[in-house]
C-alpha cells in the first residue's frame, strides 16, 4: 500500500532581513493511511514549518511531497486551496472560532463552498458535534462553552468534511489536564474510525497518545519510533477481545 503521505528532502528557507533561515533541512519521511503520529521537537526545531507545509498552509523551497498520490509540492494557490479544503481538518491551540457565530454555524463554515444546501450543510455539522459529544450545545457561541467545549467545536468542524487527515497543532495548549485527556480520547475515537490523525506537540504525555513519535531537532529528524507503550496496550486489548 502506498503512504498517505510521503515527503523526500524537503526543506524550507525563511528569508528575514538579511538573514537566511534554513527551518527544514532536507527531511524525508512517509505516513500510512489512519497512522496516528506526534511531531515533537522544541521550539525551532522546525515542526510547526512541516506541520505548515504537510497541512499545504506553505510552499517548501525544495524537495517533493506527495498527499494520496497527487505532487503538492508543484500546486498553485488554488489547487492547495482545494486541497486543505476537501484533504485536510485543522484543530489549533487557540480553537480558531468565530465569536458571533453559534458552534452549529461555526462547524458548517468549512462547508460553504461545497455545493451544498444550508439545510445539508447544518445536518452534517450537527453529526460531527455529535459525535464529540456536544449535540445539546448547538446553538451556544463561543463565549457560551468553556475551553474543552470550544476545542471540541474546533474538533468537529475538522471532521465536517470528512478529510483524509486531522492536523492538529498543539491541540492541548490551552487547557488543563483533565480537559485535556479528555480531548486526547477524542482524537483517539477519530483514529479509531480510519481517520490518520498527526498531532504537533511539546508535551511528552500528550505525544503517549500517538502510535509513532517523530522527534525533529534544528530542522532534521532526530528520531522516528513506534511507541511502543501504546502498540503493547493495543495488541493486550485485541488478545483479551477474542479470547
Amino acid at each position: 500500500m502506498s503512504a498517505l503521505i510521503e515527503i523526500k528532502d524537503l526543506s524550507k528557507i525563511y528569508q528575514m532581513g538579511t538573514e537566511r533561515v534554513e527551518a527544514l533541512k532536507s527531511v524525508s519521511l512517509d505516513i500510512k493511511k489512519n497512522e496516528f503520529v506526534a511531531l515533537m521537537g522544541p521550539s525551532g526545531s522546525g515542526k510547526s514549518t512541516l506541520m505548515n507545509l504537510l497541512g499545504c498552509l506553505d510552499t517548501p523551497t525544495r524537495g517533493d511531497y506527495s498527499l494520496n498520490e497527487n505532487d503538492v509540492s508543484k500546486m498553485t494557490d488554488s489547487d492547495l486551496a482545494e486541497v486543505r479544503n476537501k484533504e485536510i481538518g485543522f484543530v489549533f491551540q487557540t480553537f480558531n472560532l468565530l465569536p458571533r457565530l453559534t458552534a452549529l454555524d461555526n462547524v458548517a463554515l468549512p462547508l460553504v463552498y461545497s455545493g451544498d444546501s444550508k439545510k445539508m450543510r447544518n445536518e452534517k455539522a450537527e453529526r460531527a458535534l455529535e459525535m464529540v459529544g456536544l449535540g445539546d450545545r448547538l446553538y451556544h457561541k463561543p463565549n457560551e462553552l468553556s475551553g474543552g467545549q470550544r476545542q471540541r467545536v474546533a474538533i468537529a468542524r475538522a471532521l465536517v468534511n470528512n478529510p483524509s487527515i486531522i492536523l492538529a497543532d498543539e491541540p492541548t495548549g490551552n487547557l488543563d489536564t483533565k480537559t485535556s485527556i479528555e480531548i486526547m480520547s477524542i482524537f483517539e475515537e477519530i483514529h479509531e474510525m480510519g481517520n490518520t490523525v498527526i498531532l504537533v506537540t511539546h508535551e511528552p504525555d500528550i505525544a503517549q497518545h500517538a502510535h509513532r513519535i517523530i522527534r525533529l531537532r534544528d530542522g532534521l529528524v532526530e528520531s522516528d519510533e513506534m511507541n511502543n507503550n501504546v502498540i503493547d496496550s493495543l495488541d493486550e486489548n485485541h488478545r483479551y477481545n477474542t479470547n
